[in-house]
């Protein structure tokens, strides 16, 4: 984006909320996406998982959270889109689920403070700031699929349209970019505060080294593998 490192075209950022992502997939809107891995059952051959750029690895899964310790069946819980990795984990693991309540991540933690649900279902940030909001983590559903799998939880990727061509320097652009911010950490600094929920650095540096890691690089066999695995349990897995 800033022209940091060479790249075979020009980016145009489209700034959104993951799930509206996941949901624009559905029409092949955007030639370059992020897209929940638990997504791509709906979104089928429309796009293709590059090895460069995702979101996985151990001890980044998703929590529920709630104002007291509780069990997750029967509660009305808020999740951050039905689409996203984090619901499909949270079927998968506790397949006896109450009404699920879709809001944007970033408004789940005020909906369970407030009591409008029994809990939600969080990602992103909201791992490092809900005991701020007097809350609990209720489950770890990376925990559950580490116990389950052996494998890192896969979160997300960058994915290519189908009908998009040079994906191999595409991919190649992307994983200098992920190379040169761990080189050059204070580079995207301002960049990632300026469009951040949370503001302390503090918060963005933990977001950062939890979030991205060597399977940002690339997934290597255990990414590819995690990825497998999840999209074989999503496809039993009813809606």
């Amino acid at each position: 984006m800033h022209g940091l490192v060479d790249a075979p075209f020009e980016v145009e950022p489209v700034l959104l909320d993951i799930e509206e992502l996941n949901r624009r997939a559905h029409d092949g809107e955007l030639e370059l996406t992020k897209l929940s891995f638990g997504a791509f059952g709906a979104v089928g051959d429309r796009y293709r998982l590059l090895r460069s750029g995702a979101a996985l690895g151990r001890g980044v899964g998703p929590l529920v959270v709630a104002r007291e310790q509780r069990p997750l069946a029967g509660a009305r819980i808020a999740i951050p889109g039905a689409e996203t990795t984090a619901f499909l984990l949270l079927r998968l693991a506790e397949p006896e689920l109450g009404e699920v309540i879709e809001l944007r991540y970033d408004r789940i933690l005020g909906a369970v403070e407030r009591g409008e649900v029994d809990a939600g279902l969080i990602i992103h940030e909201s791992r490092f700031t809900y005991a701020d909001h007097g809350l609990f983590a209720v489950a770890d559903l990376g925990e559950w699929w580490e116990r389950e799998t052996g494998l890192p939880v896969p979160l997300a990727g960058i994915c290519a349209r189908a009908d998009v061509e040079g994906v191999e320097e595409i991919e190649a652009a992307i994983r200098a970019s992920v190379e040169y911010a761990f080189a050059h950490p204070e580079a995207s600094r301002d960049y990632v505060r300026a469009h951040s929920q949370e503001l302390s650095d503090e918060v963005c540096d933990q977001h950062i080294a939890l979030y991205v890691n060597e399977f940002s690089v690339d997934l290597g066999d255990d990414g590819m593998a995690a990825v497998d695995a999840l999209l074989a349990r999503s496809a039993g897995t009813p809606a």
